[in-house]
């Protein structure tokens, strides 16, 4: 069975174009998916508390639950906009969470999968937000945060995002990040490194002609991309 990777969908409201792209995505992949691997910022904004108060997330949330009933596994990597993924994820699709960068082996190739934020180590805002959002601290605001304040917190964070999204993926400055990263990867033996962040879809194999390979993955927001693996071979794919 193939084995699917997407990142940066920013889901935020079902009458979205992307949203509603998501909940096709994900019920034509059932009986056809072994794996589906999510890195990160599936959502504008989610916080795992014990039940799922929001609720605009209930539709791409059964999506889900559907799609890992019919026998597909879902792998979860935590973003910057996701994080402390909570009991739904966990024991309701019964998915892999990692909240950081994780080494895999797909298809028999030595993997390094990650969302990206801690790609570029400059860029000191995106990793010092992260590193509070991934705090225990923040864990446990989920018992004395009212889901009202963290559904305010998550409508800003959806304006502030709307405005910027358009504009990521478009620095040049960034295919070079990626392809230094994925270098130093490589240099550790891995063969495959599959990223977000970027909303920058390309692949691109490694000079050195070894077969290893950079897969960034684009963003589901404004492109509806996608990767998908077949027979060890992974490619970049744009829903219809």
């Amino acid at each position: 069975m193939r084995s699917l990777f997407i990142a940066d969908a920013h889901l935020e409201r079902e009458s979205d174009p992307a949203y509603r792209a998501m909940l096709r995505f994900l019920a034509e992949s059932r009986g056809t998916t072994g794996t589906l691997y999510i890195l990160g910022d599936f959502f504008e904004f989610w916080i795992g508390y014990p039940t799922v108060p929001f609720t605009h997330y209930l539709p791409v949330l059964e999506a889900l639950r559907q799609l890992a009933d019919s026998g597909t596994a879902i792998v979860f990597f935590e973003g910057n906009h996701d994080f402390h993924m909570g009991p739904f994820f966990t024991d309701t699709l019964r998915a892999r969470v990692f909240p950081g960068p994780a080494a895999m082996t797909l298809d028999g190739r030595r993997a390094y999968l990650c969302h990206g934020d801690q790609v570029n180590a400059k860029d000191i805002p995106s990793r010092l937000l992260r590193g509070i959002l991934h705090s225990p601290l923040t864990r446990w605001l989920t018992h004395v945060v009212p889901p009202g304040v963290a559904g305010a917190i998550a409508e800003r964070m959806g304006r502030s995002g709307r405005q910027n999204l358009h504009y990521k993926g478009e620095n040049p400055a960034c295919r070079t990040i990626l392809r230094d990263f994925a270098a130093q990867r490589f240099a550790d033996g891995y063969e495959l490194v599959i990223t977000g962040h970027f909303h920058l879809p390309f692949t691109e194999p490694a000079p050195d002609g070894s077969g290893k390979l950079l897969v960034s993955l684009g963003d589901w927001a404004t492109r509806l991309s996608y990767a998908e693996m077949v027979d060890g071979e992974i490619t970049l794919q744009t829903f219809r």
